[in-house]
Parts: structure tokens; sequence; C-alpha cells
């Protein structure tokens, strides 16, 4: 099986940009799968259902969120309503949405999870070396032949440690949330893919998406301004992962990245 991870995926730009980078994608490596994660979606925080429902018609087979899942409100009514959006499953019992689930396809039973770190994160998320690896566990345990996770956090460290705690439980741990590509794309010992953070689809001129102008004013003043999302050209970051689904070890994995500079080219 061969799954296409795409990171934060901010306003409308990144959004737009997202929906560009899988026609290529798609055409050129055949995927079986398109993940992204869409925290960001909603001008920079959050995600609304219309959005979703944008997405997912865009070519994006599941969704992931992060710390900005409830940033909305109106997607917060709607979260149960939408069974391939992924919030993060470590979060307090009874929240709406779901974190995990396991989805069939033609070569096998696919498990996603979706983690939130602790270290440096908004404070609410429960520990993800017990409860994340306990739903790991569970998830290889009722049918899933292979599990792709996406751990949110902001700590590098974190991020390792958590990677080398699902080697050869899961098949793929993929970092988001910081929004910069990191250079250490490998698989791990125990067959499980790896990268710290995938990056970010969005404004390659921004500050991690965001207007770079805007974000300057606000830094060099210190006072709190508007934040817009930036414009073109969008940069869209990626992994690409093979995975054998008889072992649910990666037999491959490859960053990829593509450049689109505006919405018309």
């Amino acid at each position: 099986m061969r799954a296409i991870f795409i990171g934060d995926v901010v306003g409308k730009t990144g959004r737009r940009a997202l929906c560009r980078a899988i026609k290529v994608w798609r055409a050129e490596y055949s995927p079986d799968l398109v993940v992204a994660n869409a925290e960001n979606a909603a001008a920079g925080r959050g995600i609304t259902p219309p959005l979703v429902d944008e997405l997912l018609n865009g070519g994006v087979d599941v969704l992931t969120l992060g710390d900005h899942a409830w940033d909305r409100s109106e997607y917060i009514a709607h979260a149960n309503e939408f069974p391939r959006v992924l919030r993060p499953f470590n979060l307090q019992p009874g929240l709406p949405g779901c974190g995990s689930m396991v989805l069939s396809m033609p070569m096998g039973q696919l498990g996603i999870l979706c983690l939130q770190g602790v270290a440096l994160m908004r404070s609410g998320a429960l520990n993800p070396f017990t409860v994340g690896y306990e739903e790991a566990v569970r998830l290889r345990s009722v049918g899933a032949s292979a599990l792709l996770v996406d751990f949110h956090a902001e700590s590098s460290a974190e991020k390792v440690a958590l990677g080398y705690r699902l080697d050869g439980v899961a098949s793929a741990v993929f970092g988001t949330h910081t929004h910069v590509p990191t250079a250490d794309a490998h698989i791990l010992p125990g067959g499980t893919a790896y990268i710290t953070d995938v990056g970010m689809c969005g404004s390659k001129d921004g500050v991690i998406g965001r207007d770079a102008a805007e974000t300057l004013e606000s830094l060099v003043s210190g006072l709190p301004g508007k934040l817009s999302v930036g414009r073109w050209p969008a940069l869209v970051c990626a992994v690409m992962v093979d995975i054998d689904m008889n072992t649910a070890r990666a037999t491959a994995l490859r960053t990829l990245t593509l450049t689109i500079e505006n919405e018309d080219d």
C-alpha cells in the first residue's frame, strides 16, 4: 500500500495548493490513500464543516487535526458527523469526534491514529506514550494490518521518542505542528517509517503560512495584531510511504515538495 501524508494545511492558500498538488501526485505516484493534517484550514486556525467537504471533495481521503481542533465552534457541533476527520485521540474522554479509525482498503485494513503531544503544548492531552500506545496496540489487535500515526507535537525530542515507542507497532509515525519540514525521514529498526515534522501546505514566503509583514509588525511592536494567511506562491510538503500489508513494515519512505506559483497555474 502506498500513502501520501501532507503536512499542516494553512488557510485558503494552503487548501487551494493542496488540491492542486493532489492531482499532480495522484497522476505521478498513484497512491492508495491521501491523508492531510487540516487543523489550520480555516483562516489558519481550526476547521469548519464546509471546509471538511472542500478538502475531502478535493482528493483527500482522511483529515487529521491537532491543538486547534476546537477553535471553530461550528465544527464542534458537527464533529461526530465526520468519521474521516480525526481529532487527537489522547484528549479527555467524552469529547466529540473520534481519534482513530480502521479503514477498509482493497489490500487490507489500515488503522489511522491521531495523537497530540504534551510538551510545550496546550494542556489537556493525556500521555501519548501510554494512552496512544495502548490505542495503537488495540487497533492492530482488532484487525488493522498496518497503522499510520499523525503525532501533532511541538517538541522534537517527544516526537522522536514516540517514534521509537511505536516502532514495530505502527507502520508510520509522522510528526506535524511546527510547519517546518525536518531532514530525518527514515525507517526505524522495527520497520516504522518516521519523520519529526512533515512540514506545511501554505504560503512559501510567509511565516509558517502567515503573512510575513504582519507577523514581523506584531513581533517587533510586542502587540497582538492581525495575522492573515500568507499569499502565493505556496509550498506543499508531504511524505510518501510504501507499506507491506503482510508484515506492517514500511518498505520505502521519501519526502515530497511542490511549489505552486499561484492559484491559476
